[in-house]
């Protein structure tokens, strides 16, 4: 045979049967979740797509990758958890709702606490820009590995204190914070956007969380949504 043409591609191998069964039973399992999802009052359906697009399994450490699909927070080492389902949905929901909530995308997102990246790669379809803050070295890595093979190329990936924020490049369209503090740190508040809402869990022991709304250069309201629970936001890098 000559020389192939420019772009030739041989043809594509059929998945192997058990490979293709693999494939279509994790993604009844996640269609599964979100509805589950859905049951729980989440109903914007950007979410919800979003949350059926993006792999959790990919996200977790092997030995749990049969808990991959259930509604509930896992370990991912460090002392750290990838939250649940409905936790990451309702809080971009919460993030998205009034501005956003009519088929709007947020322009620039920032998220607090990468942990393994699940939330950022959820975040990443249904906002134009994603910039993610972890302090915990490992974990930065690992969210980057995690990530890799799904190549985002919307999302951008910072090792730092997430309590300072990215001020080169705010102001942002939301912010969401996987931590709970006593307190939304200021500097996270001057760098929402006006008319930007801000989703994060509040308190020590008992958590609520929170949406904050910038109203004015120097105006925000809040509101309380509901319990949750959290790992503690900290200061500084390790």
């Amino acid at each position: 045979p000559g020389p192939k043409p420019p772009g030739y591609a041989p043809p594509a191998q059929a998945a192997p049967t058990a490979q293709r069964s693999d494939l279509m039973a994790t993604e009844a399992i996640r269609r599964a979740m979100v509805a589950r999802v859905a049951g729980q009052g989440v109903k914007d359906p950007a979410v919800l797509a979003a949350l059926e697009a993006v792999p959790r399994h990919l996200f977790i450490e092997p030995a749990l990758s049969s808990q991959a699909y259930i509604d509930a927070s896992l370990p991912i080492g460090h002392n750290q958890t990838i939250s649940q389902p409905y936790i990451v949905a309702r809080m971009i929901e919460a993030m998205r709702d009034g501005k956003f909530s009519n088929g709007a995308t947020p322009g620039r997102v920032l998220e607090i606490g990468t942990g393994c990246g699940y939330q950022a790669a959820v975040l990443a379809r249904v906002a134009k820009e994603v910039y993610s803050i972890e302090r915990i070295k490992p974990l930065h890595e690992l969210a980057k590995a995690n990530l890799r093979p799904l190549r985002i190329s919307n999302l951008r990936l910072h090792y730092g204190d997430g309590m300072l924020g990215l001020a080169q490049v705010a102001p942002f369209d939301g912010i969401i914070l996987a931590a709970a503090g006593l307190e939304v740190p200021r500097a996270l508040l001057e760098q929402l956007a006006i008319g930007a809402r801000l989703v994060a869990p509040v308190g020590g022991q008992v958590q609520h969380l929170q949406r904050i709304t910038r109203i004015g250069k120097s105006e925000w309201t809040s509101e309380t949504l509901e319990a949750c629970h959290f790992v503690p936001l900290r200061p500084g890098t390790v």
